[in-house]
């Protein structure tokens, strides 16, 4: 699985490649056969279509169906979608996660635009060209859907006369004790900033200090190194201070200062210690002095699989979680992401303590950068998945706008997240608003602060023995 997407962005990039070089020698063509004034002004259109059509990292067909299986006994019912209303066919049973699986269709116009389905009060994007399964989220409108008035519309895109709707039922999470593991500073913001800030016992644990691509802080006259340190330091203060403002004080964060893209390695061979590929640093005990307990690592400060284990033993032993929010092991594709699980996993295995469900959640996709698609403050669709994927339950509570607020606000905190884009991606943004119609929140101008700050979070629910 952590080989699929270097495969998928190579794949995208040799076709491009392919498509710039005929377009070139077209060009050429029309330059010496029609006239060469002609080459300035479709150069600079071929730019512009890029910019605002071709620029999406989409590694699949729109064409393709999503392939997702729930549990065998989610309740279901087929629905009609005909009038403008999801119409149940039988009553709603009981479950506060609603997902509605549609065929789209792509209208002509959805081909230039984003096409989206208008869900009462909500809206939900997906791919241009669309044509295939999909699965909306109707979390969250379950009073109106039973009463079967729930307005859905198609817009640059049209939906069948009948769909069918999956009820999921869950306890409230956030009731139970709950530790929260995040890969880099800023992963437990963006995929359960809403959860954490309701629970009533958190525990959230950051495993890496975040301090690789520190280009930008070279600008204060240090070196790469240096840049790293800095950005390291930065961070991992993040990921103790930041989560106050989520209602979770010092005493309940816990940063082990493992360094980035080194997890995997460490879990391949525990014994050897793994220093830091930026920063050149070989002693992880800099990034914990302000944890609330002593950890086994403390001891010798070794980035080392066999450090990292023991310290989450000793966490699982000490705050005994009964749901563990981690990583997606299958959508996810970033291997700190896929390490942190496999660690908890094998941790789970070596300790005293088993948590009894895992939340599982992807902040990054293997298939699609721009997933959720749409704009801040709209539903989460489910993420295309395109192989087929464990039979898990989801879970998608929904997020008021105080609350997205509040995120958008945790998120501006983090200091990854933070700065302005390169002046290519802005202009890039700007030819899209105007072109497409595309927007982006005030909130900030990084991509997950369109992307993370939603009307729902999406966990995928997994017996932790499974």
């Amino acid at each position: 699985m952590l080989s699929r997407k270097p495969k998928l962005l190579s794949r995208y990039r040799r076709q491009k490649r392919y498509l710039l070089l005929l377009a070139g020698l077209l060009l050429v063509v029309l330059g010496v056969f029609v006239a060469w004034w002609l080459l300035p002004g479709l150069l600079l259109l071929g730019w512009i279509v890029h910019e605002a059509w071709l620029a999406d990292h989409l590694f699949y067909s729109p064409h393709d169906d999503y392939q997702y299986r729930f549990p065998p006994d989610t309740p279901r019912q087929q629905v009609s979608l005909r009038d403008g209303r999801v119409q149940l066919s039988e009553p709603l049973a009981a479950g506060e996660t609603l997902i509605l699986e549609v065929e789209l269709r792509s209208s002509g116009l959805g081909r230039w635009f984003d096409p989206q389905v208008l869900l009462g009060d909500d809206r939900q994007d997906f791919e241009r060209s669309v044509m295939g399964r999909r699965y909306l989220n109707v979390s969250g409108q379950a009073a109106v859907l039973a009463r079967s008035e729930l307005l859905i519309q198609g817009r640059h895109c049209r939906l069948p006369a009948t769909a069918t709707l999956y009820t999921l039922d869950n306890p409230d999470y956030a009731q139970r004790r709950v530790m929260v593991l995040a890969p880099h500073p800023d992963d437990a913001e963006l995929a359960a900033f809403g959860l954490y800030s309701r629970a009533s016992e958190v525990l959230i644990v950051t495993l890496t200090q975040g301090e690789v691509e520190a280009e930008a802080y070279q600008r204060y006259d240090l070196d790469a190194a240096q840049a790293a340190r800095l950005k390291g330091r930065l961070r991992s203060w993040d990921s103790i201070a930041v989560p106050l403002w989520g209602n979770v004080s010092q005493q309940r964060c816990v940063q082990l200062g493992y360094y980035c893209l080194q997890l995997s390695a460490m879990l391949e061979d525990p014994a050897e210690a793994f220093a830091s590929r930026a920063s050149g640093e070989s002693d992880i005990r800099s990034a914990r002095r302000h944890n609330p307990l002593p950890l086994p690592a403390d001891a010798d400060g070794q980035p080392s699989g066999k450090n990292l284990l023991g310290d989450l033993v000793a966490l699982l032993e000490h705050f005994r979680p009964e749901i563990v929010i981690t990583p997606h092991p299958q959508l996810d594709p970033h291997p700190d992401h896929y390490a942190t699980t496999l660690a908890i996993d094998l941790a789970a295995k070596l300790a005293n303590w088993q948590p009894e469900i895992a939340l599982l959640y992807a902040n990054h996709l293997h298939d699609n950068d721009r997933w959720p698609m749409g704009p801040a403050g709209c539903g989460i669709a489910l993420p295309p998945a395109l192989v087929q994927l464990p039979a898990d339950g989801l879970w998608s509570p929904t997020l008021n706008e105080a609350v997205q607020l509040d995120k958008a606000m945790a998120l501006a905190m983090q200091h990854d997240l933070q700065g302005r884009l390169s002046l290519k991606k802005r202009l890039r943004r700007r030819i899209q608003q105007v072109l497409t119609g595309r927007s982006w929140p005030p909130t900030g101008e990084n991509e997950f602060f369109r992307k993370a700050v939603r009307r729902h979070e999406l966990f995928w629910v997994r017996r932790f023995d499974a």
